[in-house]
């Protein structure tokens, strides 16, 4: 029986430019070489060398559409597999840049497709308290009471379970050290959030913006405040309290 090759796994993830482009893909979107090579502070042939290994030892998938070449990760594993990685990684300063506020990586952002920091972590607390959800060791189950919630909210639970994908799971936060949703759930209930307009991607970012509607429904839904609120928000809430 054959074992995994963890050392070359081990020394492909280990590559600081590597883990650059894995980490920036782990928004969920797919990017160009160039963005990568642009993204990670190397030249466009240096990364296309850096892509091809990514892509031999199955962490990436390319897609070509007319003359560029898109790169995205190859499953949701992979992405599992980072955020564990960020988990227990030392922290390190950066420099953010001005656009984007040091905290907002932090605050709400997508692991891979679905939803993470306090954001992601303060939501998945809200559903295993009312008890939609309960946990199961590696697993989260949705509880009848939580089928009937999932689908007022617009998420349709069988289909979800009919995918090859893990159905929920909880990951461990690395900014937050709490969990918050994986699987096709955690997927769908980010999307709905989205065609909901409460929350927007950032371009080529992993970083969520949450919109005035969004943080008034996550009050009137969930009983969340997220920073940061502007004024005209802070009083409508202040009012409903």
């Amino acid at each position: 029986m054959d074992e995994p090759d963890l050392p070359r796994l081990a020394r492909t993830i280990g590559e600081p430019t590597r883990m650059g482009m894995l980490a920036l893909l782990m928004e969920g979107r797919a990017l160009t070489a160039k963005e990568l090579a642009y993204g990670c502070g190397v030249q466009p042939g240096t990364a296309t060398e850096h892509l091809k290994r990514l892509q031999h030892d199955g962490l990436i998938e390319s897609t070509a559409q007319g003359r560029h070449k898109y790169y995205r990760l190859a499953t949701a594993e992979v992405a599992h597999a980072v955020e564990a990685l960020m988990v227990v990684a030392k922290p390190m300063k950066v420099a953010s840049p001005s656009r984007r506020p040091a905290g907002a990586i932090s605050a709400a952002r997508f692991c891979y497709d679905h939803l993470a920091g306090e954001l992601g972590t303060r939501m998945t607390a809200v559903l295993l308290e009312r008890e939609f959800l309960v946990a199961d060791g590696e697993a989260m189950n949705v509880t009848e009471r939580g089928e009937a919630w999932f689908s007022d909210f617009g998420i349709d639970i069988a289909s979800l379970r009919k995918r090859r994908r893990r159905f929920a799971y909880p990951c461990l936060d690395w900014s937050e050290r709490r969990d918050h949703l994986g699987g096709a759930l955690g997927a769908a209930l980010a999307e709905r959030l989205l065609e909901l307009g409460w929350i927007s991607r950032q371009k080529h970012s992993r970083v969520v913006s949450i919109s005035e509607q969004g943080h008034l429904a996550l009050v009137r839904e969930f009983g969340l405040v997220l920073e940061p609120l502007n004024t005209a928000v802070e009083e409508v809430i202040g009012a409903a309290r």
